[in-house]
């Protein structure tokens, strides 16, 4: 499929935050941790902005999977198809920089949407950000306020939604750390 045709199937959508996010979170966050033996998981967070109390945001819960050095890439991909996730093809990032993805298919979106990250243990900004948004209401507001008018401007272009975001991240990051 074309970008453009992935954007019609696949539309940005902004809802109210729904507590909700918490508890889908969990209970994915314990689907994936009884697949791996406890010394392959590092850290697991919820992060992105249904991690944020009160924001809004696209419906989809992100998740951070910090892994150990000596998890086998085979077992990720293994255990993560079992889960019915795909992988997100990121050629330029080496696993275990690794996107997951749930709650698509070929009409579009089907259940809840998740995304699972993965990564070797590290000093992520999804979480200084995550940390920093929910301590600072007024930056939170700032970037809710951001997102509702890329979703109107770029209702169906998730790869310019997302790079406009990119500036605003960035000041936050660096206000973050």
């Amino acid at each position: 499929m074309t970008v453009n045709e992935l954007g019609q199937l696949f539309p940005i959508v902004i809802q109210d935050y729904s507590e909700e996010w918490g508890e889908l979170y969990e209970t994915e966050k314990q689907l994936i941790l009884d697949r791996f033996d406890s010394v392959e998981i590092v850290r697991i967070d919820h992060i992105g902005s249904t991690a944020i109390p009160g924001m809004k945001a696209k419906p989809t819960v992100d998740i951070l999977l910090q892994v150990a050095g000596q998890v086998e890439i085979s077992k990720i991909l293994s255990v993560f198809k079992s889960l019915n996730y795909h992988l997100n093809q990121h050629p330029d990032n080496p696993p275990p920089h690794l996107t997951f993805v749930k709650g698509y298919s070929e009409k579009g979106f089907k259940g809840q949407t998740y995304h699972v990250h993965i990564r070797y243990n590290g000093d992520w900004n999804e979480m200084r950000f995550r940390d920093y948004l929910i301590s600072h209401k007024t930056s939170a507001q700032e970037y809710q306020n951001l997102k509702l008018s890329l979703a109107e401007k770029f209702k169906h272009d998730r790869e310019a939604y997302t790079n406009c975001k990119s500036d605003f991240i960035e000041r936050i990051n660096k206000l973050a750390h």
